[in-house]
């Protein structure tokens, strides 16, 4: 109970922030381009420092092998989402497709993960949210565009979220640590990823008339896949691990159950494709997951 509790607590501080990025917009303070530059802040820097930061820890066998864990568990946990999405959507609802599939654990998993189960948490949600990545840079972009040519080695080589992994992964294991002063840096710019996201996500709310926010089924139905379905089937495939791994598991499991990741919105943009379409479905499940959320891990915090 005391989990959700917590998940209640951080989600109302995240709407908060959400309805000051609506505020920003509707007062013309922010546009959408600035917005669009928050994001890039978000993507180049606080996440990447947001990653480091979980890995500037002392090496442990036991850390070592949650990391092995928290990998594959991960890997399997997206590989079912993007079964489920494919199942769920036809080929044509490519933003459905990637929507449903690639949840939101960058912007809203890791500051949900630090704020309810701690920083040594957030070691092991990094495994996801580089996987998520490098699937989004291939998968997801064949998934919106139709478009394989676009797969680019150097784009996954040059991508900050899976440089900050592997800087982070090289730092855990070699016998070697940051300056106190470089990480009270980087702590410090990690601890702005959960406001900035969810202004930036109050920014997209503020672009999108509400009545039509509440209207049109696959909206909703890419929600019900998203928060509902993979979070049920997600919670189903982590009863494979032992018990020991209970933190591990409910880790990986608020990665699986957050919204739809905001990055659809930005490919949507980026590639000609729907982007208010995209920006409803990533708004409509940010706003959802303040009742779906705490409710799933509920579930997950008596049974895993």
């Amino acid at each position: 109970m005391e989990i959700v509790v917590l998940l209640l607590r951080q989600n109302l501080v995240m709407l908060v922030y959400m309805m000051i990025g609506y505020f920003l917009y509707k007062k013309k303070l922010v546009s959408a381009g600035g917005s669009a530059d928050i994001g890039r802040i978000l993507l180049y820097i606080v996440m990447p420092a947001a990653i480091l930061k979980s890995y500037l820890a002392d090496f442990s066998r036991e850390r070592l092998e949650g990391l092995f864990v928290s990998f594959l568990a991960a890997l399997l946990s997206l590989l079912l989402s993007i079964a489920a999405a494919r199942i769920a959507f036809s080929k044509e609802q490519g933003i459905e497709r990637f929507g449903a599939a690639f949840s939101n654990a960058g912007f809203i998993g890791i500051p949900l993960v630090q704020m309810t189960l701690g920083e040594e948490a957030v070691f092991y949600v990094s495994s996801y949210v580089a996987l998520l990545n490098i699937l989004q840079w291939t998968y997801g972009l064949v998934t919106i565009t139709g478009d394989r040519s676009l797969i680019s080695v150097k784009r996954l080589r040059t991508n900050p979220i899976i440089l900050s992994f592997l800087a982070g992964i090289a730092l855990f294991l070699l016998p070697v640590s940051l300056p106190e002063t470089a990480e009270n840096v980087v702590g410090t710019i990690a601890a702005m990823n959960g406001p900035l996201a969810m202004i930036v996500l109050g920014v997209y709310l503020g672009q999108v008339p509400l009545r039509s926010l509440f209207s049109g089924r696959v909206v909703y139905r890419c929600a019900l896949v998203r928060l509902i379905v993979i979070p049920v089937l997600t919670m189903a495939l982590l009863f494979v691990f032992p018990e020991k791994y209970h933190m591990l598991k409910l880790t990986i499991l608020i990665a699986a159950s957050a919204p739809v990741g905001s990055n659809v919105s930005i490919f949507a943009q980026l590639y000609g494709q729907d982007y208010m379409q995209s920006v409803k479905e990533v708004t409509l499940s940010t706003l959802l997951c303040i009742i779906t959320l705490p409710l799933i891990l509920g579930i997950a915090d008596y049974v895993l």
